[in-house]
């Protein structure tokens, strides 16, 4: 925040927020067994600490705003004292400050993250010229969506719901068998990094005039060929990606900060003879119908299905989609002060899944990061995947009657090098013997020599001669 900020102004924008969102003020404690909602009085206010950092100068005090922001953002939160959002305020200078916000899940998701900064937007720039809070009350709260979906999520209504996801479930694979750098390990560590990645315009043009002619969102038409790239990859016909969605289904919700967000499994069916035309149609008629049934808690779809539970992956599915709408989120903008976002280093640099894409729409341009578990991948494995995938968008509108198989994933240097590079080393092995012949040979005259070695275990030529026959006998 570089100019002059009014203290006063700020403050009591936090507090009006926290005074107006009951969830901000809520505390989490147990009765029975059972978590319980606790709301504490409209006056509570939001808890901002203040640091005085004007002592320090240069590299010193940009360290120390990076600790504190580290800081900030690991902190542990008490579920049943509260409060789970808080504040601290940095001040580097009279006319140069940080604001880091920290708040827990649990009251929160992406959505509110919009609301929070037009309503900071709009009480910071009354409030700081002396006026009143221009905000409309709110016609319910958090609590009240809450006690209305238990009140309708029952009876046949959940029972649809339980029963589509158990039907459209049945039979998923466990696992999406991508080839891994690495084998996967026992028990996920969750460590992750990212590889930011960028389609141009032409590719967004070409992905939405697609859509234009077969009646398919931008999202469905990325899912398609994100779909498309993980078949091809795992060698899988049969793929289950993970999309989170707002779930805010009613208006009266919108204006809400609370934790709505749900996640859906989309199962898509890819076959080699399958044209883009096709996939299309079938990636728009499984997403509409997930979506029909959004409101059951992901958690309760998986205790529905029972899958098989594994430490070494997550259930249900291992690959995350995501598109962003930051048109909701608005631009911050508050009298007398130029703001820009803090670069730091807070990030915990963890993953929940093997792969995540997240994109997001910035003008005539899609821009995302793919977020990937350093268990299992390298950064230059995951940097070929994003060209292949750009590679795939770029194809799509090209041809609808294209068979998907058919879409390139390699250009054509790539595929050169692939095919024919790789395999230019000739080499006379002295006749015209079949392999099997000389391996028999070599099992004569050289029975103990290694024949193959791998991950510690070694057969000699006589042992690999003498599997292979009772192999071929058998």
């Amino acid at each position: 925040l570089q100019g002059r900020l009014d203290r006063g102004a700020l403050q009591a924008t936090l507090d009006r927020i926290v005074a107006r969102h009951e969830i901000l003020r809520t505390r989490f404690v147990q009765q029975d067994g059972q978590a319980v909602q606790l709301i504490d009085a409209a006056d509570r206010g939001f808890v901002l600490d203040e640091q005085d950092l004007t002592l320090l100068h240069g590299h010193e005090q940009e360290a120390a705003v990076q600790r504190h922001a580290l800081d900030h953002a690991s902190a542990p939160f008490d579920f049943e004292r509260g409060p789970l959002i808080c504040g601290r305020l940095l001040k580097l200078a009279a006319d140069d400050h940080v604001l880091l916000l920290n708040q827990h899940h649990i009251i929160s998701d992406g959505w509110s993250m919009g609301v929070f900064t037009r309503e900071v937007a709009a009480l910071y720039t009354a409030f700081s010229q002396g006026q009143s809070d221009p905000l409309p009350e709110l016609a319910i709260q958090y609590a009240d969506y809450a006690a209305w979906q238990r009140q309708c999520l029952q009876g046949e209504r959940l029972e649809a719901q339980l029963d589509y996801w158990k039907q459209r479930l049945v039979g998923a694979p466990e696992l999406l068998a991508l080839p891994t750098d690495r084998p996967r390990p026992a028990q996920q560590s969750y460590a992750g990094a990212s590889v930011a990645f960028e389609l141009d315009t032409r590719t967004c043009a070409g992905l939405k005039a697609l859509g234009r002619r077969h009646g398919t969102t931008l999202y469905m038409t990325l899912l398609a060929g994100w779909a498309l790239l993980m078949a091809r990859l795992s060698g899988q016909d049969d793929v289950v990606i993970g999309s989170p969605i707002a779930n805010r289904q009613r208006s009266e919700v919108e204006p809400l900060i609370g934790f709505f967000a749900n996640t859906l499994a989309l199962r898509v069916s890819l076959s080699p003879d399958l044209d883009v035309a096709t996939l299309l149609a079938a990636v728009k008629r499984d997403t509409l119908d997930a979506y029909a049934h959004q409101d059951l808690p992901f958690e309760q779809v998986v205790e529905a299905v029972k899958p098989q539970r594994n430490l070494a992956h997550s259930a249900i599915f291992q690959t995350l989609l995501t598109l962003n709408n930051h048109a909701d989120e608005g631009a911050l903008e508050l009298p007398g002060l130029k703001l820009s976002g803090l670069t730091t280093q807070a990030d915990d640099g963890t993953v929940k899944f093997d792969l995540s894409l997240s994109m997001a729409e910035q003008g005539d341009r899609i821009v995302g990061a793919l977020s990937y578990a350093v268990d299992l991948f390298d950064a230059g494995t995951i940097t070929r995947w994003l060209a292949m995938y750009g590679r795939l968008l770029a194809a799509l509108p090209s041809d609808d009657a294209c068979p998907v198989a058919r879409l390139p994933l390699l250009e054509a240097a790539e595929r050169q090098v692939l095919v024919n590079g790789f395999n230019l080393n000739p080499r006379d092995f002295g006749g015209p013997d079949l392999l099997h012949r000389r391996i028999e040979a070599q099992a004569r005259h050289r029975p103990d020599a290694a024949a193959l070695v791998y991950e510690g275990e070694q057969l000699s030529y006589r042992e690999l001669n003498a599997r292979a026959n009772g192999l071929a006998h058998a």
